[in-house]
């Protein structure tokens, strides 16, 4: 990271009107301390089961492959697993029709807590460089871990660490650092099957050294992942009272609490954040807190901030790509795609980055570059937004076969995210409203509901209430989707048509005005509803 990134924002970026970012005074330099204080929720392990652990037991009993190969035997490529259960599932009919109103913000809901939380994924203290920088290197009684991730190349610093555990299996800070990198692994590659062996190498470590802050946080890391944000709270709220300055810990506090909707708090987290731990992490998460609350301008200039400070390649991709979907959100396309431009340039593999310039293409009308750029985000990251996105694409096109295609990939992914310990009931709820089986995305979106209560889950419950008919309660959701000034083109589409449908034309024809205006290729089919809805209006 660059000098200034480790310079609080009250340093030169400032807060919204009212807002203190006075930084502490004192900071440590050392993030990663070991703790030998128990634990207040993990199981007690006795002494005699840690050295048993320690000595006898072999690292491949904690999903560690004998070959040290990244994934041990997989050779599939994700894209091709989905695409596999796919064809194989007898999952529900799909229509062309669905992804029109909600699919094209769903990648940023589907992902959210994987990407946000994986910027700050900490892996032996070391920096992976394709992330953002992390936490200073651990302490003794364990070196760091090998240099493999520095070198920007996981699978094979993920190799080198299985390696590591092998020969050292009592290495507690290398479990914890293996266990974090898993879940780096899951999201670059959009692969859940990671997370069980992330777990077993999480618990491992705690098993070895109860209460380390390294292991704790990535347990957090991994709750987050998973969308378990009250359990990723906890984990980090205990890693931070082992190791206030854990920046992991302290960016995944941040996550959750913008996932549970607790946005005030998330605010004083990511305050307290930027006095701690100041650094491309907190910024990109601070930007995100500001632009819920409707300060677009002042995320656009932390986003800057955290890019001008921004040295190794995957910073800049990771800060610039922020940076071109919040200018994608405002309509704002140009800027969008010389965002992109700077990203790919810094990483052109970066797959997020792939897939804002196809939206961003797919919005100034260039349909076959943006589903080239989608296909291939898809076939490195087969997450249900870009499968929507594509979708959609193609059902713009009038080719509906292959529009059908990827909608039924999404019930594949939704079978290999539960099966391994992700409840993808917001992701499902958003998919499934306009997909055939508006009981079941209702069903989904009441479960998402009932455990957190943010903009995104109301838009989403209010939406599947008006696919089923229910629109005066509908509106209720509506409302408090739009009621935090996040400006998010599809939530005032999705108003307007509520509104309208509800009785109110006046209402609605503002809404979808609003959603036009704000963004006026927010979606291929669902631009064009609302224009359509528009001129019967007129």
């Amino acid at each position: 990271m660059g000098e200034s990134a480790g310079v609080p924002l009250s340093a030169g970026v400032g807060g919204a009107a009212g807002t203190d970012w006075t930084a502490e005074s004192s900071r440590t330099t050392e993030s990663d301390r070991t703790t030998e204080s128990s634990r207040t929720t993990e199981p007690d392990r006795t002494t005699d089961s840690r050295r048993s652990a320690e000595s006898g037991r072999s690292a491949d009993s904690a999903g560690v492959p004998r070959n040290g190969t990244p994934g041990g035997d997989r050779a599939e490529g994700l894209g091709s697993a989905v695409r596999r259960l796919g064809d194989t599932s007898a999952g529900r009919p799909v229509r062309a029709g669905g992804a029109r109103r909600a699919g094209w913000r769903l990648g940023a809901v589907a992902a959210l807590a994987v990407v946000l939380t994986a910027g700050a994924v900490v892996v032996g203290g070391l920096r992976e460089e394709g992330r953002p920088s992390v936490a200073a290197a651990p302490p003794p009684p364990f070196a760091a871990p090998p240099d493999g991730l520095r070198a920007g190349d996981l699978d094979r610093g993920v190799a080198a660490l299985r390696e590591r555990v092998r020969t050292r299996p009592g290495d507690f800070v290398s479990w914890a650092a293996l266990g974090s990198a898993y879940v780096e692994q899951a999201r670059t590659h959009a692969d859940p099957t990671r997370y069980a062996e992330a777990e077993r190498a999480l618990d491992r470590a705690l098993t070895l050294r109860p209460g380390h802050d390294g292991a704790l946080a990535g347990h957090g890391a991994l709750a987050a992942a998973r969308h378990d944000f009250p359990g990723a709270l906890r984990y980090a709220e205990r890693a931070l009272a082992a190791n206030p300055y854990s920046e992991r810990a302290l960016a995944t506090r941040i996550d959750a609490l913008v996932e549970l909707g607790s946005y005030e708090r998330a605010l004083k987290a990511a305050r307290d954040a930027d006095a701690r731990r100041p650094g491309i992490p907190v910024f990109t998460r601070y930007a995100y807190v500001r632009e819920l609350r409707g300060d677009t301008g002042g995320a656009r200039r932390v986003l800057e901030r955290a890019l001008a400070s921004a040295r190794a390649p995957g910073d800049v991709a990771y800060v610039a790509t922020a940076l071109a979907q919040l200018a994608w959100r405002q309509g704002q396309y140009a800027q969008a795609a010389r965002r992109c431009a700077v990203a790919l340039r810094a990483d052109p593999s970066y797959v997020p980055a792939l897939e804002t310039r196809g939206r961003v293409r797919a919005a100034r009308g260039e349909t076959g570059a943006a589903v080239a750029d989608l296909r291939a985000a898809v076939d490195r990251q087969p997450l249900p937004g870009t499968l929507v996105a594509l979708g959609e694409l193609y059902e713009s096109r009038g080719e509906s076969a292959r529009a059908r295609e990827q909608y039924r990939l999404i019930h594949a992914w939704t079978r290999l995210a539960r099966a391994n310990g992700v409840n993808p009931d917001l992701d499902t709820a958003l998919a499934a409203v306009d997909h055939g089986d508006a009981e079941a995305a209702l069903a989904a979106a009441r479960a998402e509901w009932g455990r957190r209560r943010t903009v995104h889950t109301a838009d989403a419950l209010g939406w599947a209430l008006h696919a089923v008919g229910r629109d005066e309660e509908a509106l209720r959701y509506a409302r408090r989707a739009t009621a935090t000034g996040f400006r998010e083109a599809s939530f005032f589409y999705h108003r307007g048509v509520i509104e309208l449908r509800a009785g109110s034309p006046a209402a609605g024809r503002r809404w979808l005005e609003r959603a036009l205006g704000l963004n006026s290729g927010f979606s291929p089919v669902g631009s064009r509803d609302a224009g359509r809805l528009l001129e019967g209006l007129r």
